[in-house]
């Protein structure tokens, strides 16, 4: 280390202390990195990496970015998943004795970004934190850092934990040093997670506000782990965040990550996008606030009965008043993101015309709240009551900030004329110089003859007098002094000028000075109102989210589901949400579905593409939105409260960790199995065909008869092994239902419509025909097939087999005896045989039955 210079020096020792991000080390106006930083981030950022000389035997590899670009640069790498420490000069390099002191002021890191592309509007970004209990308990705590809100829960499995990190999309974990290393790995690698690490659990006394709702010494054990996290690297004030809230995952509808991805609620299995989603579907929020709800609420659908029916009741009176609910879309429209806006103010990064859109926001709150009174609602006038419109904060900024102030605060033109005397005193100092500058300009020209004098200013030189080189003739000796030369002009001062520029440019400088500083006054000001805005953000959120529900239910012709406690499904003219907007409506086929306690569990057979899987989706999503607090697509829907929703439906391998499709498909089927409820409601798509079809047949059969038995959720399975319909006769609450499908001149023709009873024949080849394989392919298939279908055909036993005539004569009785055994056995194996109904068989009793009759023969 001694033969570094002292710049490399102090680099290494602040280095050392982030090993795990980049240094961003301020020099000059560049951000410079140096040594494996550079090596790295040449590549990542396709930057030159250069070198330099550190006083060393070898050039230190270099490279940087310039400090006003930094924040792109910066962008780049949190979006893949590293950490960026910004290591500032934090003294005057005149007044420094030898190196200028630098200190890290900020690691940036994906959980903790505050501002630009990495933060969708409509999206949290979380960070998270796993704290193991010695109970084998998972204390787990997230914060969004840009908006404070922060939640805490316990977990009571680590299956569990990761499947609520994959749900909220989490960007960034923090564990304690001592967690399994297994674990770190799994979550960087499947999970595609930063892993930070924070060992310090010790209370502060400014935790006090943000833990008065957690109870528990564990719990608040978990939330300190982040919180002294945040304090460390963020190194500025975090006065935004909220009172940590405690919640249970027992209060919603469970919906596991692989769940909600094969139902598509948030994202499209195919493209990861929003699009073709059915928060896509639902997303007709006004606000960035409402957009982030309307997801949260998707990812809960709750199960509290009472909660659920106050946000039908509302979203009722919102559709059935129809112009009140344009004009409240319109004033929401005007509502700029107020949570993050509160956020920015905390964390000082906010700027003037942050505060002016704030203002602009609360402006539209009186608005909103009298048209939530016109409804003339009981539940729409409690909300109204809780609109708090900060009238004193709304007036200050009216006062205080210009309509159009420039995105620096450093600049000046950001502050009202008549909210500070100093300010204007010094304003007009400078306005009245301008003035006289003009009026000089004006002069000179008179007293010179030259018409293309003009008077203008630099920084470095200040203001001047400039004339072309082809007028200097026509200037009096001794009355200007030269400043500058250029090419074709010179530039000049006289005393008056240089008089009067010291009383201009002092005026500035003051003017800008004490601007930046009323605005910084002013930030404290609105910090004091941060908690009034988080709670009014609250509040107009959900006014968004229930504005959007009767928007899209009206348009969509959605109606209010009713709850019944006897476990009942009537649904009248169902449709899949998605799909009836994504194809025209009225090519859209509507189903019924009908389950009681005689029906727990349809058993649905038909051709592939005939909307197997479409009618089981709409089952499930119709009651995610109905639980969600929204209409649902339907023309009449009686439902229960589902705990539960599990999903088997399509094809996906997990290549990462080595699991195949089937794989995947038996565990999808263990964690319904195992965690299912009589309250819960399971989908099962073509289970068992990812194997042999014995191997798949027996294990269909042994899931829905351990379902019927057992558990007795509500269940959907859709099968193409037709030999399973005969488990409507062994199986009480089990019914058969079919997607129906006609041949019309050898073409087969989806209905798309669902009829009691089994499929009739499952219309492959006709499928493939459709999907336009060669011609010669499809006329083999069909050859194949028939053939096939022959040498299944059940062979017919003799109604009765005539004993053999022996002549008995020719032997002696224990040779007849001999000769008659045998026949005697076959005879009594064909007996079996003729006795036995194939039809009431399901496979597996069947080919037990073969095998015992072959034992016998071979005996």
């Amino acid at each position: 280390m001694s033969q570094y210079t002292p710049m490399i020096l102090q680099y290494l020792q602040v280095k050392a202390e982030y090993q795990d991000a980049f240094l961003f080390f301020r020099l000059g106006d560049f951000y410079e990195m140096f040594f494996e930083d550079a090596v790295k981030a040449s590549q990542e950022l396709e930057i030159t990496l250069t070198s330099r000389d550190g006083g060393g035997s070898e050039r230190i590899p270099m490279c940087g970015v310039p400090y006003h670009s930094a924040p792109n640069y910066i962008e780049q790498l949190v979006d893949k998943g590293y950490k960026v420490a910004i290591c500032e000069q934090v003294e005057d390099p005149k007044t420094a004795k030898g190196v200028v002191k630098r200190e890290v002021v900020q690691l940036i890191t994906p959980g903790t970004v505050m501002e630009g592309k990495g933060i969708a509007e409509k999206e949290n970004n979380y960070i998270a934190s796993i704290t193991v209990f010695e109970n084998e308990t998972y204390g787990l705590t997230y914060i969004d850092l840009s908006t404070g809100e922060g939640k805490v829960t316990s977990i009571n499995s680590y299956e569990h934990v990761v499947n609520e990190l994959s749900i909220l999309s989490a960007r960034e974990v923090v564990v304690a040093d001592s967690f399994k290393e297994l674990y770190v790995k799994q979550l960087k690698e499947r999970n595609n997670m930063t892993i930070s690490f924070e060992n310090n659990t010790q209370w502060k006394p400014e935790f006090s506000r943000l833990l008065e709702n957690v109870e528990t010494e564990e719990l608040k054990q978990a939330v300190i782990r982040l919180l002294n996290y945040l304090h460390r690297t963020q190194k500025r004030s975090l006065d935004h965040l909220q009172a940590v809230t405690k919640f249970d995952l027992h209060q919603y509808m469970k919906i596991d990550y692989y769940s909600k991805r094969n139902l598509e609620l948030t994202e499209t299995i195919r493209s990861k996008g929003k699009k073709g989603s059915l928060l896509w579907l639902l997303d007709e929020t006004m606000t960035a606030m409402g957009g982030r709800l309307l997801k949260h609420w998707i990812d809960r659908p709750l199960i509290e009965q009472k909660e659920i029916e106050r946000r039908h009741a509302l979203v009722e009176i919102f559709m059935e008043r129809f112009f009140e609910r344009q004009e409240l879309r319109e004033r929401l429209k005007e509502v700029y993101d107020i949570e993050r806006l509160a956020g920015r103010v905390a964390f000082g990064n906010v700027n003037a015309r942050d505060l002016v859109q704030l203002k602009y926001s609360l402006q539209q709150v009186p608005a909103i709240h009298s048209i939530l009174e016109q409804l003339h609602d009981d539940e729409a006038l409690q909300l109204s009551t809780r609109l708090d419109p900060c009238e004193d904060l709304t007036d200050l900024l009216e006062r205080a900030i210009l309509e159009n102030p420039p995105i620096s605060v450093k600049e000046g033109g950001m502050i009202q004329q008549g909210y500070n005397e100093e300010l204007d005193r010094y304003r007009d100092a400078s306005r009245n110089g301008k003035t006289w500058l003009a009026q000089l300009e004006q002069e000179e020209r008179n007293r010179t003859g030259i018409k293309s004098l003009k008077i203008g200013y630099n920084r470095v030189f200040g203001y001047y007098i400039e004339v072309t080189k082809s007028n200097l003739h026509l200037l009096v000796e001794g009355r200007y002094e030269r400043k500058q030369t250029l090419a074709n002009a010179e530039r000049f001062i006289t005393p008056e000028l240089k008089e009067k520029e010291a009383l201009i440019l002092q005026a500035e400088e003051k003017s800008v000075d004490l601007e930046y500083e009323l605005f910084l006054q002013l930030r404290e000001m609105v910090k004091d109102y941060i908690p009034r805005l988080q709670s009014l953000a609250g509040i107009i959120s959900e006014i968004d989210v229930l504005q959007c529900f009767a928007t899209v239910s009206e348009t969509r012709h959605y109606v209010k589901p009713v709850f019944n406690q006897e476990r009942k499904i009537i649904i009248k003219d169902g449709r899949h949400p998605v799909v009836e907007k994504v194809m025209d409506a009225l090519e859209y086929v509507p189903n019924d579905c009908y389950m009681d306690s005689e029906r727990e569990m349809l058993l649905i057979t038909g051709p592939n593409m005939s909307g197997k899987s479409t009618y089981m989706r709409q089952i499930a999503l119709t009651s995610v939105l109905a639980q969600i607090g929204c209409f649902v697509p339907a023309r009449e829907a009686v439902l229960p409260i589902f705990d539960q929703v599990f999903t088997r439906i399509g094809a996906a391998d997990d290549l990462i960790s080595g699991q195949s499709t089937f794989m995947v498909e038996m565990l999808e089927a263990k964690n319904a199995i195992m965690n299912a409820t009589e309250n819960s409601l399971i989908l099962f798509d073509e289970i068992g065909r990812g194997t042999s079809t014995y191997d798949g047949m027996a294990l269909a059969q042994a899931i829905i008869e351990y379902i019927h038995n057992r558990i007795n959720a509500k269940t959907l399975f859709s099968t193409h092994y037709h030999e399973l319909t005969v488990l409507e006769e062994e199986l009480l609450q089990l019914k058969n239902v079919h997607v129906s499908a006609m041949e019309q001149n050898g073409k087969v023709v989806f209905l798309h419509k669902i009829k009691e009873g089994p499929a009739d024949k499952s219309y492959g080849i006709h499928v493939a025909e459709l999907a336009e394989l060669p011609s010669e392919l499809i006329v083999r298939a069909n050859e194949i097939l028939a053939e096939l279908e022959k040498d299944s055909k059940e062979v017919e036993v003799p109604k009765k087999m005539k004993e053999p005539q022996l002549q008995l004569s020719f032997f002696d009785e224990p040779q007849v005896k001999t000769k008659l055994e045998p026949l005697q056995k076959e005879m009594k194996i064909m007996e079996e045989l003729k006795n036995i109904n194939i039809l009431e068989l399901n496979p597996l009793q069947a080919m037990n039955v073969l095998y015992e009759l072959q034992r016998k023969l071979k005996g």
